[in-house]
C-alpha cells in the first residue's frame, strides 16, 4: 500500500484539494485535519511514485502551500505529517519509533502510557493486548493494527457533489462590492477544479453575500444579496469569469457590510474541451469574441451591444433584426454576410433563407448581388414628375424591375408588400436602390397614384 497525507495551507481550500486529488485516485478521504490518498493502484498509470508525487504537487501549486508525507499506511503518513509540522525529524525505524502523541487514538492516553514506560508505538505494541483493550479500549488496538498494516483501513471516500456550492467567510467585513473579489477569486479557483473534475462547463452561476446587519437607519435589510452571472457558451476559463464577475461587482452596491460569500453553479453543460486548429494562423491569441461581447454588455448595457440575427423574410428591411448580443441565441460567431454588413447603421440586407435553401445556403445568387450595402432606416418617399422619380434631379433607371410580393402573413403590417425594385442613377447622389409601390387598387385595375421610394444607396 502507498499512502500520502496532505495538509492544505488554508482550511477552506481542503475541498478543492480533495477534488483535485480525485484525478489521481478514487480513494481520497479526509482524516481529521488532513487528506489521505491511497495510490498503490495508480502508480503504474502515472509512471511510479516519483512522477505521481511530482504531478500531484504540481497540480496543487495554484492553491498555495501544502505539507505532505508518505508511508505504507494512512496513519503512519498522518503521523509523519504531524512531526513535520512540529519541526521534528522522522525516526529511522518506522513506525516503531514514532511518538504516541502523533497517533490520534493514543493521544488522550499518552500521559498515562508514558508513566508506565511507553514512549513510542513499539512500546505500546509490546504490552499485553487484553490489558490494553481493558484499560484503554479496543479502538486503540484497532488503530495500532491498521498503522502496522495488519488491519484494513476503511474510510468514507470523498465524492464530487452534483452541484458546486461553496461558502467562505470573508477575512474582513466588505463595505463595497469590489472588496468581495479577493474571496470570490478563491471561490472561482475551486469552481474550476470542480468543473474539470466533473468534465462540465458553466453557463450560469450565482454569487451571494451575507449582510452583517439586519437593520440600517431603521430599515429592515434582507439576510442575503446576490447577483447572477451568465455566459454565452459553457466555459472553464476562470480568467474570463473573473473579468465578467468584476464588471458585475463594479456596478453593485452593498446595502450593508458583508461577512460571508457563497458561490454556486446554476447551469452547467458537458464539457467537450476547447477546439484547437493544427494551422498556426488560426490559433489567434487573446480574448474570444463572445467573451468580449459579454464584458461589453455588462459595462455598456445589454441594449447597447447588439448583433444582427437573420430572418426568413423577403422584405429587405426585415431580413434581419438587431438583438442584444448577450441574449441572442447564437451571438458568436456571426454569419459571414452579417459580419461584412454589421457596420451599417440601419438594416443591411441578408440573403433570404428560402432562396438560399433551394440552391445551397453558402452560394451567393444573382439577386443577392443587386442588394446595396447601405439601407436607410426608413424608405424615403421621392418626388414624382410625369411618372418619373426625382432625387436631386431626375433619376435614370438602369436595371429592373425586380418584383417583390410578400408579407401577407404579417399581422402587424398595413398590407402585403407589392414593390418593383430598380437600380437608378442620380447625377449628384450616384447609384441608388429605389422601388415603385404597386398599390392594391392598381393591382385590381383601378386608378392609383404612383409612389416611388428610396431604400438603399450603393457605395
Amino acid at each position: 500500500m502507498y499512502w500520502i497525507a496532505l495538509l492544505p495551507s488554508h482550511e477552506d481550500e481542503r475541498a478543492a484539494w480533495g477534488w483535485r486529488a480525485l484525478q489521481f485516485t478514487p480513494r481520497v478521504a479526509q482524516v481529521e485535519e488532513a487528506l489521505v490518498l491511497e495510490l498503490s493502484a495508480s502508480l503504474r498509470l502515472w509512471g511510479g511514485r516519483k512522477r505521481l508525487l511530482a504531478r500531484l504537487l504540481h497540480e496543487c501549486e495554484p492553491f498555495g502551500g501544502v505539507q505532505w508525507a508518505q508511508a505504507r499506511s494512512s496513519l503512519v503518513a498522518l503521523a509523519l505529517l504531524r512531526l513535520k509540522l512540529r519541526g521534528e525529524a522522522s525516526p529511522e525505524r518506522l513506525p516503531q519509533e514514532l511518538p504516541l502523541d502523533v497517533l490520534s487514538a493514543a493521544r488522550e492516553h499518552a500521559a498515562t502510557l508514558e508513566r508506565i514506560g511507553c514512549r513510542n508505538w513499539d512500546d505500546l505494541r509490546a504490552l499485553p493486548r487484553a490489558g490494553v483493550a481493558r484499560r484503554f479500549g479496543a479502538p486503540l488496538l484497532d488503530a495500532l493494527d491498521a498503522a502496522y498494516g495488519e488491519r484494513p483501513e476503511r474510510y468514507p471516500w470523498l465524492q464530487l457533489p452534483e452541484e458546486f456550492d461553496v461558502k467562505l467567510e470573508l477575512a474582513a467585513l466588505a463595505t463595497t462590492a469590489p472588496e468581495l473579489m479577493w474571496t470570490a477569486q478563491r471561490l472561482l479557483g475551486q469552481l474550476q477544479v470542480w468543473l474539470q473534475a466533473r468534465q462540465r462547463g458553466v453557463l450560469a452561476l450565482e454569487l451571494e453575500w451575507t449582510l452583517d446587519l439586519r437593520r440600517l437607519n431603521g430599515v429592515r435589510l434582507p439576510g442575503h444579496e446576490q447577483l447572477v452571472v451568465r455566459t454565452a457558451q459553457p466555459t472553464q476559463d476562470v480568467a474570463h469569469l473573473r473579468r465578467l464577475l468584476g464588471e458585475h461587482l463594479s456596478r453593485c452596491t452593498l446595502s450593508a457590510p458583508a461577512n460571508h460569500l457563497r458561490l454556486r453553479s446554476l447551469e452547467t453543460l458537458p464539457w467537450g474541451g476547447a477546439s484547437r486548429s493544427l494551422l498556426p494562423e488560426e490559433n489567434i491569441k487573446g480574448e474570444r469574441l463572445h467573451q468580449l461581447v459579454e464584458r461589453l454588455s455588462v459595462r455598456l448595457g445589454a441594449a447597447n451591444v447588439v448583433v444582427p440575427v437573420a430572418q426568413a423574410d423577403h422584405r429587405p428591411e426585415r431580413m434581419q433584426r438587431w438583438e442584444s448580443a448577450r441574449l441572442a441565441p447564437h451571438p458568436s460567431p456571426l454569419p459571414k454576410r452579417a459580419r461584412e454588413l454589421s457596420s451599417a447603421p440601419a438594416f443591411p440586407p441578408l440573403p433570404s433563407r428560402e432562396r438560399a435553401g433551394a440552391r445551397g445556403a453558402a452560394e451567393p445568387t444573382a439577386v443577392d448581388a443587386l442588394y446595396p450595402p447601405w439601407l436607410l432606416p426608413q424608405p424615403l418617399r421621392l418626388e414624382v414628375h410625369g411618372e418619373k422619380p426625382h432625387y436631386h434631379g431626375p433619376l435614370r433607371l438602369l436595371a429592373g424591375p425586380q418584383r417583390l410580393e410578400t408579407g401577407w402573413w404579417d399581422a402587424g403590417a398595413q398590407g402585403p408588400a407589392l414593390r418593383d425594385y430598380f437600380i437608378a442613377r442620380s447625377d449628384e447622389a450616384g447609384l441608388l436602390w429605389v422601388y415603385r409601390e404597386r398599390l392594391a387598387s392598381a393591382a385590381e385595375g383601378g386608378p392609383a397614384p404612383v409612389r416611388w421610394y428610396l431604400q438603399g444607396i450603393y457605395a
